[in-house]
């Protein structure tokens, strides 16, 4: 027959696992609830930007050209438009 203090020894040791086992799942949970919040607030993070200057300049190509000339009462211009 085991001893009183080897049941309370496993007793103690469950009750530390246990309460380790929460405090992680705890943790995790605050962690994830952190990168939430960040991640509503930095929403421009997960846009998909183009990484070279080549696909940059594809993606310049496939956007719609800016309107000038008569059409918005500017006069035509010969140099490119400078954009930000």
């Amino acid at each position: 027959m085991r001893n009183m203090n080897d049941h309370d020894r496993d007793r103690d040791r469950a009750r530390l696992r246990e309460s380790l086992i929460g405090n992680g799942l705890l943790f995790l949970f605050g962690c994830g609830v952190l990168g939430f919040l960040v991640a509503v607030d930095r929403v421009d993070w997960f846009s998909i930007r183009p990484a070279t200057g080549s696909s940059v300049a594809m993606a310049r190509a496939s956007e719609r050209a800016p309107r000038v000339g008569p059409a918005v009462g500017q006069p035509v211009s010969a140099e490119p438009l400078k954009t930000p």
